[in-house]
């Protein structure tokens, strides 16, 4: 199984608010210093906003904070609301369906992925808080010259 582009986003965005020392950031902040396009950016944000999981402010001094403390963000609430469709395979428009036991399994298969990611919350995933600030502050700024389509930046381990 592999998450969309989307929700690593959306998990990368929760994870920078909840390490970052001021706990806000805007979208040239989080779309520079990871590289990523500031257009998808914005989606996301939308998504996380409407989720209930960040609140956003507009204007001057504006930007985007947790609407929750991270140990009451779910990773897997994170998950179903920017994954909707968590099918493994398009067994809908297979012909071998009505007597096929792969769905019952891929079904189950992601429950139990999802019962996992549901024991562990956004706390959980930033228990170094230090070290991801680090990162985090040595990450590229708004002065960056990144263009609007730049693929992903890799992951620092």
């Amino acid at each position: 199984m592999q998450l969309t582009r989307h929700t690593d986003y959306a998990l990368r965005v929760l994870i920078h608010l909840a390490a970052a020392p001021e706990g806000r950031a805007t979208i040239p902040q989080i779309a520079d210093a990871y590289g990523l396009s500031r257009n998808h950016l914005m989606k996301v944000v939308h998504g996380l906003a409407q989720g209930g999981f960040i609140a956003t402010q507009r204007g001057r001094g504006g930007g985007f904070a947790l609407a929750r403390p991270p140990e009451e963000i779910s990773i897997g609430s994170v998950i179903r609301h920017s994954e909707p469709d968590m099918k493994m395979a398009d067994c809908a428009a297979c012909a071998i369906r009505p007597s096929c036991g792969l769905t019952g399994i891929l079904a189950q298969a992601t429950a139990a992925f999802l019962a996992v990611l549901d024991q562990h919350s956004l706390s959980d995933a930033t228990r170094d808080r230090a070290g991801l600030a680090a990162i985090i502050a040595a990450l590229p700024g708004p002065e960056s010259s990144l263009s609007d389509d730049a693929p992903c930046a890799p992951r620092p381990d």
